[in-house]
């Protein structure tokens, strides 16, 4: 079926009939979609890896913390 055919029905539909319909379906929008996949934490390993490339950690981190010092 198609949207056109739905729209098609919904017209031969009562007043009263289309404004329940239309609730219907605004009720629908407010409802959280849940994705049919379940996805593992372990999937995001490694991603972004390629931003750290060539950065050495604990410079980074001294850094960080010299900063600290620097704010009001």
């Amino acid at each position: 079926m198609t949207l056109q055919d739905i729209v098609q029905e919904a017209r031969t539909l009562s007043i009263f009939e289309r404004q329940q319909l239309i609730k219907v379906l605004v009720d629908t929008l407010s409802e959280p979609v849940i994705s049919s996949k379940q996805h593992d934490l372990i999937e995001l390993a490694g991603l972004g890896a390629e931003i750290w490339q060539g950065v050495d950690a604990q410079a980074y981190v001294n850094q960080l913390r010299d900063e600290w010092d620097e704010r009001p």
